[in-house]
C-alpha cells in the first residue's frame, strides 16, 4: 500500500511553514499539496497520473463545508472547478482578509 502523498514530503513542508516562516497552522493549503504530489509523482506512478489528470477537473462541481482560504479558493479557480462552500469560516477570528 503506497500513499499518494508521502509523509516524507508532507513533513518537511509542515516544518518549514511552522519553524521558518512563522505560520501557526501546518496544515497545507491545496497549492502546497499539489506541489507535494507533483515532487512525489517522480516516484509514484499513481501520483504522476494523479497529477495528469487534474486537468479532467476543470468544469468539475465541489463543495465546501466552511469558507475557503483565497490561495484556496484562487487554486479551484485556476483549475476550473466551481466551488461552493457554507457561510461558516474554518477558525473563529474576528478579522478575516
Amino acid at each position: 500500500k503506497l500513499p499518494l502523498i508521502a509523509p516524507g514530503v508532507i513533513q518537511p513542508i509542515q516544518h518549514l511553514k511552522v519553524e521558518h516562516l512563522g505560520n501557526h497552522n501546518p496544515r497545507l493549503h491545496t497549492d502546497e499539496l499539489l506541489i507535494a504530489l507533483s515532487i512525489c509523482a517522480v516516484t509514484n506512478p499513481m501520483a504522476e497520473l494523479a497529477v495528469h489528470q487534474l486537468a479532467s477537473l476543470r468544469g468539475c462541481e465541489a463543495h465546501s463545508t466552511v469558507i475557503l482560504s483565497h490561495v484556496d479558493s484562487d487554486l479551484f479557480k485556476k483549475l476550473g472547478v466551481n466551488i461552493t462552500f457554507e457561510p461558516k469560516y474554518q477558525a473563529k477570528k474576528l478579522y478575516h482578509r
